[in-house]
Order: C-alpha cells, then structure tokens, then sequence
C-alpha cells in the first residue's frame, strides 16, 4: 500500500485522537528542535516519553528516559521520529511491535518502505511534519 500523504484534517484528527507519545531521538539540549518538540507538547497536555539510548535513566523534562520503545511501561499511540530517514525503518519496525497507532517522521525524515509496512500493520503515517508546527496551526486555524 503506497503511503499517501494526508490531509490537513486527517493530521488534526491524528493529534487530536493520541495521548502518550514516545520521541524517539529526544536530545537534553535545550537548543536542539526535538527538546523543544517534547517541551512544547508536554505543555499541550500530552504524555511524552524521551527515547534515547545514551541518555537511558536520566530525567529529561521531568520524564525518565528509555532506551528503546519496548521498555516503555505504557501503551504508546504516537512514535514521534527525530532521527535520519534510514534509522526511521527500524524505528518503525519497533513501533509496530509494541502496538503504536501512529508512525509519525519529523521534518526531513522519509522512510517509504517504513511507511508502507507500518499501514499494512495498521498504523497511520504522517512523514516530514512536525507536530508542533501542525498543532500550531490547528491553534491559529491556519493551513
């Protein structure tokens, strides 16, 4: 099934429907757009759990910090992928092991054959959005 970007509303209804979202590639530089992403959606009311290896049992923005996605305690609805295209497929292969709803690739992140096994599991795919940008513009009710 070839990936199909969605529509604007389809977007809106993704982040209106997820409530935990796991981001993976979440850096503790401040000045790094994934620490940003995870600040800016903590503040939206989402759950988000940072998912790095080498920061694996710090606290990052009050939430501990995984590993890998299979160590989370929780069902995740979102994967959120700060991480290059390449590393986007295997990231995808454990989004779909651990039940995630959605298989969400941040800006410059491309992976289609990712995309294409995450729809046959089931899963929606958005590839290089941002979810900050999209939630903003479903605040100003721009796009």
């Amino acid at each position: 099934m070839p990936y199909i970007e969605p529509k604007s509303a389809e977007i809106q209804a993704i982040l209106r429907s997820v409530h935990t979202i796991a981001l993976v590639g979440a850096s503790d530089n401040p000045s790094r757009p994934s620490h940003a992403v995870m600040r800016f959606l903590q503040e939206r009311g989402y759950k988000v759990f940072p998912v790095n290896p080498s920061l694996a049992g710090k606290v990052l923005l009050g939430e501990t910090v995984y590993a890998t996605l299979d160590a989370i305690p929780r069902d995740i609805d979102m994967v959120d992928v700060f991480r290059n295209s390449e590393a986007a497929g295997k990231v995808t292969d454990e989004a779909i092991a651990i039940g995630a709803k959605v298989m969400w690739m941040q800006l410059g992140v491309q992976n289609f054959d990712a995309a294409e096994r995450a729809m046959e599991a089931g899963l929606k795919v958005v590839m290089n959005r941002c979810p900050k940008i999209e939630l903003s513009r479903m605040h100003t009710g721009a796009g």
